[in-house]
């Protein structure tokens, strides 16, 4: 199921789920915006799960909006989110078995339920199955 950005915005809200946006905004169409239009639900569900099972305070930076790389399994297709480093969510993911280097250098860890966290320069990029 894809959601409305009203609506997967108030689960995180509720959740205690932040999230910024360079542009102060939220439409899909602007690269500086952070959107969560067309994000699907196994996508938001798992950053749920994410924030539950770890405790770790959680500020998305990046969603739908356009300026990310296209792929079917991609941010505009709704299966990835950025989220902040931070202490905690830096020790949550790297407790994951290693998973190598991806080809932009990208560090690579992969959670049991087959969630990919990859640590770019100033986020981590993560794909949800």
């Amino acid at each position: 199921m894809r959601l409305h950005h009203e609506v997967a915005a108030g689960f995180l809200r509720a959740n205690g789920i932040r999230w910024r946006s360079t542009g102060h905004c939220s439409d899909r169409a602007r690269p500086t915006c952070t959107s969560f239009e067309g994000l699907r639900w196994g996508t938001l569900r798992r950053l749920l799960e994410f924030r539950a099972d770890t405790g770790c305070p959680i500020t998305v930076t990046g969603g739908t909006e356009r300026g990310h790389a296209a792929g079917p399994r991609g941010h505009a297709a709704g299966y990835k989110l950025d989220i902040a480093p931070n202490r905690c969510v830096d020790a949550a993911i790297t407790r994951y078995p290693y998973e190598g280097v991806r080809g932009d250098g990208a560090r690579l860890y992969r959670s049991p339920d087959g969630t990919l966290f990859a640590r770019e320069r100033d986020h981590w990029d993560i794909t949800f199955g």
